[in-house]
């Protein structure tokens, strides 16, 4: 039986977005790998303390934990990871992570800490769904993910359940003052 086309493709188990503390920012799982919550957190706690020490503020970084492999950059008191498959080419999830740390140092206007990361988690979270959908790549261009994850964020004609609260006052405000100019 051959694979189907599906599997050939390269694939990401998760991107994770942690503070200094190893503490969640923003993660994102695509694998069943880690069932539950505290797996996921368990998994989290053991990449962060097994990278804590490294120096991986110039290059990402390569490592394997549990059969997997997970490459990771740091930024401020921020720490990017994506994980693949043991059997995963390291410089495609190298690629997706370099496309994430970018896209999120375009989007953050080049200051990327974890107060502008907490400020701006919706941009962030959208710009991990326009790199990666279901665990297979998307795109890896960070100009086109910082484009459409901005665009996305300020979209006033998205029906409010689907808005942010921000994106809900921004869109009423104008709404405001269009009312006011008639």
């Amino acid at each position: 039986m051959s694979p189907s086309a599906l599997e050939l493709c390269p694939s990401v188990k998760n991107i994770i977005l942690l503070d200094s503390d190893g503490k969640r920012i923003a993660v994102k799982y695509f694998s069943d790998d880690w069932p539950t919550n505290s797996e996921k957190e368990t998994f989290e706690k053991l990449v962060f303390t097994k990278t804590q020490k490294t120096n991986a503020r110039t290059e990402a970084e390569v490592a394997i934990f549990e059969n997997n492999i997970v490459v990771y950059k740091f930024v401020q008191d921020l720490h990017f990871f994506v994980t693949g498959s043991d059997e995963e080419n390291e410089l495609i999830l190298s690629s997706v992570l370099q496309a994430f740390f970018d896209s999120v140092g375009i989007l953050l206007r080049g200051n990327v800490d974890k107060k502008a990361a907490l400020e701006n988690l919706d941009v962030i979270l959208l710009c991990i769904d326009e790199i990666i959908d279901g665990g297979i790549i998307l795109e890896t261009d960070p100009n086109v993910i910082a484009g459409k994850a901005a665009s996305n964020s300020i979209d006033s004609g998205a029906p409010l359940s689907e808005q942010t609260l921000g994106q809900a006052l921004a869109s009423a405000r104008e709404h405001l003052a269009r009312s006011f100019l008639k």
